[in-house]
């Protein structure tokens, strides 16, 4: 294998002695040459090298750096680190042809091995970045690269069916299309395909409506043959059991833990779209990564942010100043403690987590993988809406109370928490439980505050008239002000669900899954309240109720089904909570 380095410009002042170099080139075993900017250090602050190196690897351009979330890398060079931030194959700079994930692996460890070459790296390197950028650390950190000290993976996923593109079945569709659309893009300019640029441009202008066009694996904007397959396969390969061309087990990072023997520091967000995939990771490599050194330094910090920024305020919702963690801050004890052997890491906890409603941070020593209190659902038959009579108890039912019925219609189907546009976010749900097309379950006001940490999941007996169905339940905070402040959700499909054992409509069947996690505090006076429905479009598409798939329905196969719950004695539908004990932080 050869490689080469070489600059088509000089180097850059960048002031207080940070220099940048430009257009730094790697030459792959297969003659791919990939660029990356480099940035040095000030000889007064960290010496004349070698240095520690820090490493991002990414598709949006290497200038950007992820400076969304992060500090420039300005910013860490000056605390005596030499940063490298490389365009992924196929994207920016670099040569080749980019297929999501696909070349992340066997690229990122000839990067490493490259990097622990150059005059500029000490021999000890760490990996930081989010979302795309946090899953090529893990790709590369599979291959147990030489070099590699420390990863920082943070809103991202290890196991990309389950914890980016699809949850229990259904499509993360509205998040899958707009990402799609969005990375497909360079791809035409790169590609010259003038008419598929402009019609993904146009999509792009009015990315939350994309999500409406039926039926979606047909989009015009992403089926021109000319584009490369990736939307397209994450759209068709809907089931990882069956796949015979074993298209997600290849990205599956979750099955190799075990080759995996780095300390990480995992960050997600309460209403991430990937926060089942980060914390999956997390607790993957804590408990299975390839040696008791790198399963003992796992940390995972869960704060209460979007994708996109990390802060105090989502909506109207301001969440107080804590919220406002000093993300950067943390990053640079992280990689002075493992670069520098500064020992400043030592003492964070191992579960660092924001609680909604207290709106405070606190430290957990373990992350809890039990849900053991148990509220079962009931009404008198008409928990329709909130102003239904739907609520929830610790007591299991004691006789034969009426089913909740409610009418599921895929062509007004019921909205994402964040509405039709599935923003994310604590929003109050208020005006969307108005309907009587979902069933609203609410407990009595607690008398003293509960403490929530962890993934909740519903024991639902239903019977549903549909060939196909899913059953959705989000989790809500209802204030002492009467806001509905929506917390977390699952939904399951029932090609998914029961694919084992079978399913069969207007039977009566146990639909047990799991929401997303979460963490929150239901203070005195407050209640919890469970919605449970058959869609939350566009955050997941929308099931047809009919043996055609979900991706190549229209308005034409779409069909109406009944839905009924049941909470009896042979039948005690319920919540199970995850109740923790909790210390600030």
């Amino acid at each position: 294998m050869t490689r080469k380095e070489e600059s088509s410009i000089g180097v850059i002042d960048c002031g207080n002695g940070v220099r940048l170099e430009r257009d730094v080139r790697c030459t792959l075993s297969d003659g791919v040459t990939l660029v990356s900017d480099h940035y040095y250090p000030p000889v007064s602050v960290a010496g004349s090298g070698p240095w520690p190196t820090l490493l991002m690897r990414q598709p949006y351009g290497r200038d950007i750096a992820s400076t969304v979330v992060y500090a420039h890398p300005v910013w860490f060079a000056r605390h005596g680190y030499h940063v490298a931030i490389q365009d992924v194959r196929g994207r920016g700079g670099s040569e080749g042809e980019f297929y999501a994930f696909r070349h992340e692996s066997r690229d990122g460890a000839e990067t490493i091995a490259w990097l622990l070459r150059h005059p500029a790296c000490n021999g000890r390197i760490g990996m930081y970045g989010f979302s795309y950028q946090g899953s090529t650390q893990l790709l590369a950190a599979v291959e147990n690269p030489e070099g590699l000290v420390c990863i920082a993976p943070h809103m991202t996923a290890c196991d990309l069916y389950h914890g980016w593109f699809y949850h229990q079945g259904a499509l993360r569709l509205a998040s899958t299309l707009g990402w799609g659309i969005q990375m497909l893009r360079e791809d035409a300019r790169r590609r010259n395909l003038c008419a598929a640029s402009d019609r993904l441009e146009a999509a792009w202008a009015n990315v939350r409506a994309q999500s409406s066009v039926v039926p979606y694996a047909k989009h015009p904007a992403i089926i021109d043959p000319e584009l490369p397959d990736y939307v397209r396969d994450w759209i068709l390969h809907r089931d990882p059991d069956t796949d015979e061309h074993t298209f997600w087990s290849e990205l599956d990072i979750s099955t190799r833990m075990e080759k995996i023997r780095v300390p990480a520091l995992h960050i997600s967000g309460w209403y991430d779209t990937y926060l089942e995939g980060s914390i999956a990771g997390y607790l993957a490599l804590r408990n299975h990564a390839g040696s008791a050194y790198a399963r003992d330094h796992q940390y995972l910090v869960a704060g209460p942010w979007i994708h996109i920024p990390w802060g105090d305020r989502i909506g109207d919702r301001q969440l107080g100043l804590a919220a406002n963690l000093d993300t950067d801050g943390l990053l640079l004890r992280w990689f002075n403690h493992w670069l520098k052997d500064s020992g400043e890491f030592a003492e964070e906890p191992r579960v660092r987590y924001f609680a909604l409603g207290a709106d405070q941070w606190y430290a957990a020593d373990e992350w809890p993988t039990e849900a053991p209190l148990s509220l079962y659902l009931h009404s008198g038959g008409n928990a329709n809406s909130r102003k239904g009579d739907g609520l929830l108890d610790t007591a299991a039912p004691q006789f034969e109370e009426p089913r909740d019925i409610f009418v599921y219609d895929p062509e007004v189907p019921v909205v994402a928490p964040g509405g039709p546009q599935a923003l994310s976010g604590p929003y109050d749900q208020m005006a969307l439980e108005m309907g009587n097309n979902l069933l609203v379950y609410t407990t009595a006001p607690v008398a003293n505050a509960v403490h929530l940490l962890g993934q909740p999941r519903v024991t639902l007996y239903a019977a549903t008239s549909a060939a196909n169905a899913d059953f959705t339940a989000k989790l809500v905070r209802v204030t002492t002000s009467g806001r509905a402040e929506f917390l977390c959700s699952g939904v399951a499909r029932s090609s998914w669900l029961f694919r084992a054992s079978g399913y069969q409509p207007d039977a009566v069947q146990c639909w047990e899954f799991t929401l997303e996690p979460t963490a929150a505090v239901i203070e005195a006076g407050e209640s919890l309240r469970l919605e449970i429905a058959s869609s939350a479009f566009p955050l997941y598409d929308r099931n047809p109720s009919t043996e055609i798939p979900p991706q190549h329905a229209d308005n034409w196969s779409w069909q109406r089904s009944t839905q009924q719950i049941l909470h009896t004695v042979e039948h005690p539908s319920a919540l199970h909570m995850p109740v923790s004990g909790a210390r600030p932080w």
